[in-house]
């Protein structure tokens, strides 16, 4: 049923002579030959730090409570950041997803008290994606008591981390020092961008009893930020990049007189399809608590019962100005119209733009090959032309966005004897990711042109418009200015949930090198699901527009971007465009505004059994281990019907079931529009239903860890494992399309309930050295092969899922053009120092690391960085400490976060004669700095003034060059300030 591997083969050997055949599985290990290693900035833990790491069995990395309020973190995120091999996702200037070993998020497993935690996005984009990565912007920094991050696998490590995994634990009544002891920390946040500030509480107390046999914690907290985002992208009326051929009829010899060039020269030529602007404003208000109660009614029994809650309003409105440069090239620009909502048709002879004065220059691709791209160039249409369509502008309120993540869970541990302990675990978890309302407005902007330099990779290009008139939302007598083109209103909402039980048995040994033998076993059963409603318009025809409710951007938007730009741009206010669009549109309930073809509905189970053998000898020491894992997936994939085969029924009325397909939804709108004073279209929009699928896969993890003393300052580990990581949710239970027959052979784009989970052969190699007190030099070495790793590239697999053909009407089984699998190899090594600098009071802490990732077919694993690292520098005394921080991340492929099944992200395109990758994004190379310093007014009270993003970065995105710049984002300074009294 297995296949075999030279580490499976290795490890079996050993673990099947040594261990009994009982299989098991903890959810948060605590055994005593896995340590920890631990990061720590205070100069009085460095010995105890150092210490642990010199007894650990495995590479694992630390952040403790103690860290926490060291380092300027606001999150988890933002503390996991700094460790050696970890790096993160950033949205706006908050650190929000975690990788590890330069793979994309969503294969880093992050566990809290051992099992996995359901989140939930604010951003609207994330939620309709279906990614398992979790966002940690929901878990303030104080929820903490340590983070472990396991680098080398173990058996007794919940599966599904194909990177690394990652347990939060919270703390527990009874390990507090004192019977009653508390903290209150009251501050203030102050971000520099969008000049605003907001309040921030944490307050914790914690009791326990005399006997230490009772105790509580109660946590509550409430931490609100404001954010803003500046930027300059590639989008408008088109977006992205492009480049010149035939189709742009403007383009000719007599059309560059006088510039040397000919259009013969421009052919092929990569070019900007658009240049605009967008200016996004929003806020992150996050309240929650956290209750932990524990229980020794009797010797041999501990118990420990936590809930933790924590929801963020994540309300955001995004205002963009475009342009529409490919657009005016090939002749696809309009006139202004009086006619709503369709303000204009593309004239029956077309008038196609031209370039005035273009610079082409060479640029090299990340694959090697040259690229000749336009640097700068004036595209205008012929001199006496009316005012067309030159650009776009949009106004995209959220409201409702929102996010909520929360667990309860219940563990365990019952001493048998002194040699014989039972652990277990009971959870449940919660999350989701809403946006109530996305409503919106777009307009085209009419002029005569536009031109445009670029300007590098982190400085925003030179453009301006051409006759485009003020930047308001009006149509001037001339035809230039702002007409309204489309609306919108839509909702979509995430719900993911798991309840599991993990039990695990230790059985502490005394024959020979044999330590402690442990078997377990752990059941979770996962829920997934993703709706989106759009709502019905009431009217074809537009209302006017608001005459009042007008904003400008403000005066330094851009200002850290660049000042050749055209920075201007209006939007209405919220409630403005709000009451406008409420008053456009209407519900017929959730029911009946569904949009079938993008939901998702799944529910996985995970079943797993491990046993692993701990032993000691000598100088070495370690374990190995096998896990056996099934996981069964149920999705109820949508699936299109033909038009006017099956009617829908008219909201409000009993409803009709489909005759010739039973199982048609009905009752969903599918963007069926029913205006007000007219009939009721059954046959309008389109029609689904779910087809059900199953699958099962079976995995075996095979680990071994080893360590090995040099001598009492140098120590030698080395690990050894196979971990899994599963498919996202939408390549296993995503819509398909519309299907396409053939001569009896149909395809139809979708999802593939057959592509196995993706696994990786890892192999660990360090060697730490503890050349003095509270000093480390480390260096390892990680080697990963993965196979089934996902490609992305409209690939035709073998399996198939039942059709409609909508030629005929027959339900056919037709072949899926999907995601495929391939392999994937990871390689690295990370050196990691620390020293106190004498007495002095001042210390160095740092890691850096790199990791060389590549496909089967030669291009780098999505998300992967091949460089990070962290530098900092730390001061402190009785009263005072100060810590400063350098983080480096490299550039790396940046994608949505869950592609979909059908994407092109590893298919090929050729450009001036060479066949390349389709491009992908790449985020620039980034360095920020953060600043965390505090000071003990008396035994009990503490002020503190932390900074972070103080290098205001300039996060960039570029496709196949550094020259093909695809937006350039800042998002401003954050500051806080708190006042910490501890009882």
């Amino acid at each position: 049923m297995f296949k075999q591997t030279r580490i499976a083969a290795a490890v079996s050997a050993v673990v099947l002579a040594t261990a009994s055949g009982v299989y098991a599985q903890e959810a948060a290990p605590k055994s005593p030959s896995l340590d920890a290693v631990t990061v720590t900035g205070i100069r009085a833990s460095m010995d105890k730090s150092l210490e642990k790491k010199r007894a650990a069995d495995g590479l694992v990395e630390v952040v403790s409570a103690e860290d926490v309020g060291k380092m300027p973190d606001k999150n988890l995120a933002d503390s996991l950041q700094r460790l050696s091999t970890v790096a993160v996702r950033t949205d706006y200037d908050e650190a929000e997803k975690v990788s590890m070993r330069g793979t994309n998020p969503d294969m880093s497993l992050v566990l809290f008290n051992g099992h996995s935690v359901s989140g939930g996005d604010w951003y609207i984009a994330d939620q309709q994606s279906s990614s398992r990565s979790t966002s940690l912007s929901l878990m303030p920094s104080s929820v903490l008591n340590q983070a472990l991050v396991y680098r080398t696998s173990q058996a007794n490590v919940v599966d599904g981390g194909l990177a690394g995994t990652i347990n939060v634990t919270t703390r527990k009544p009874l390990e507090q020092r004192k019977n009653l002891g508390g903290v209150v920390s009251l501050g203030i946040s102050y971000a520099a961008l969008p000049d605003k500030s907001a309040p921030d509480l944490n307050a914790s107390v914690n009791w326990k009893n005399d006997e230490g046999t009772l105790g509580a914690i109660v946590q509550v907290f409430s931490e609100k930020r404001f954010l803003r985002r500046d930027s300059v992208t590639r989008s408008g009326l088109n977006f992205g990049w492009t480049q010149i051929d035939a189709g742009m009829r403007g383009i000719t010899d007599a059309s560059l007189a006088g510039t040397g060039l000919t259009a013969a020269d421009l052919q092929g030529v990569r070019m900007p399809s658009a240049m605009g602007t967008e200016f996004v404003e929003g806020v992150r208000d996050r309240k929650g608590g956290m209750l932990s109660l524990q229980w020794k009614p009797i010797a041999q029994l501990d118990m420990t019962l936590t809930s933790l809650q924590t929801d963020m309003n994540a309300n955001n409105y995004g205002r963009q100005m475009g342009s529409g440069i490919e657009a005016m090239l090939r002749g696809n620009s309009y006139f202004p119209s009086a006619s709503t909502p369709n303000p204009g048709t593309i004239p029956a002879t077309r008038v196609y733009a031209y370039l005035r004065n273009p610079v082409i220059d060479i640029s090299t691709s990340v694959w090697g090959p040259e690229l000749k791209y336009l640097k700068s160039a004036e595209i205008v249409f012929p001199a006496g032309t009316n005012p067309m369509s030159v650009g776009n502008a949009d106004n995209s309120y959220r409201d409702g966005a929102s996010a909520s993540s929360g667990f309860t869970d219940l563990d365990f541990k019952y001493k048998f004897s002194d040699s014989l302990v039972l652990k277990g675990l009971l959870s449940s978890t919660r999350g989701a990711g809403e946006t109530k309302e996305d409503q919106g407005i777009g307009f085209t902007r009419f002029g005569t042109g536009m031109s445009y330099t670029l300007n590098g990779l982190k400085t925003a290009p030179d453009f301006r418009y051409i006759g485009a008139g003020a930047p308001l939302p009006v149509l001037n007598s001339d035809g230039s200015g702002f007409q309204a083109n489309t609306q919108r209103n839509s909702a979509s909402r995430t719900v993911d949930q798991e309840n599991s039980i993990a039990l695990n048995l230790e059985y502490e040994q005394s024959n020979g090198p044999w330590t402690k033998l442990e078997v377990g076993v752990r059941h979770a059963d996962h829920r997934r699901n993703f709706q989106r409603w759009v709502y019905t318009r009431k009217r074809i025809a537009y209302d006017a527009l608001p005459t009042s409710g007008v904003e400008s951007f403000p005066s330094n938007f851009g200002s850290a971007l660049g000042s050749g730009f055209d920075n201007t741009g209006f939007y209405y206010n919220q409630d403005t465009l709000q009451s406008w669009i409420d008053n456009q549109w209407k519900s017929f309930g959730p029911e009946w505004d569904r949009l079938m073809n993008s939901a998702i509905d799944m529910r996985e189970q995970q079943s797993a059994a491990f046993v692993m053998q701990n032993f000691e000898s000598g100088k070495l020491s370690g374990n190995v281990g096998l896990r056996a894992v099934r996981t069964l997936v149920n999705a109820n994939v949508p699936t299109p019907i033909p038009a006017n085969v099956c009617a829908k029924t008219e909201p409000g009325k009993t409803i009709v079931p489909c005759t010739k397909y039973p199982d048609a939804i009905v009752d969903a709108a599918n963007l069926n529009n029913w205006y007000e004073n007219t009939a009721f279209n059954p046959f309008g929009g389109s029609m689904w239903y779910l087809q059900p699928t199953q699958k099962t896969f079976w995995n075996v993890l095979p680990s071994a860890n080893f360590r090995y003393e040099l001598d009492q300052s140098m120590v030698v580990r080395m690990g050894l494992s196979k971990t899994i990581g599963r498919q996202n949710y939408n390549i296993w239970g995503g819509g398909a399309g519309t299907p396409i027959c053939k001569d009896g052979i149909c395809t139809v784009t979708g999802p593939n309930p057959d592509l196995k989970p993706m696994t990786a052969e890892n192999f660990d190699l360090n060697w730490s050295w503890y050349f003095a007190p509270r000093s480390l030099l480390s260096v390892g070495i990680f080697k990963s092969n993965v196979e089934g790793y996902t490609k992305f590239g409209g690939i035709q697999q073998d399996a198939t899922i039942d059709v409609i053909d909508p030629l005929d009407g027959a339900i056919k089984s037709a072949y899926l053009i999907t995601a495929g699998q391939q392999g994937a190899q990871i390689r690295g090594f990370d050196i990691g120092f620390e020293q106190p600098i004498g007495n002095t009071g001042f210390g160095i802490t740092s890691n850096i690391s790199r990791a060389v990732t590549s496909v089967d077919d030669g291009r780098p694993m999505t998300g992967a960085s091949q460089w990070a690292g962290n530098l900092g520098g730390y001061y402190e005394n009785d009263k005072f400490s100060i810590r400063l921080v350098f983080n480096y991340r490299g550039d790396y492929v940046s994608s949505a976060t869950a592609p979909g099944p059908n994407s092109n992200a590893q298919g090929n395109t050729t450009l001036q004669g060479v066949t390349l990758p389709s491009a992908h994004n790449w985020a620039a190379p980034v360095v920020n700095v953060a600043l965390s310093s505090s000071y003990k007014i008396n035994k009990n009270l503490e002020a503190s003034f932390s900074a972070t993003n103080l290098t205001n970065p300039v996060r960039a995105v570029y496709r196949y060059s550094e020259a093909e710049v695809e937006r350039q984002d800042v998002s401003g300074r954050q500051y806080y300030f708190n006042l910490k009294y501890m009882l």
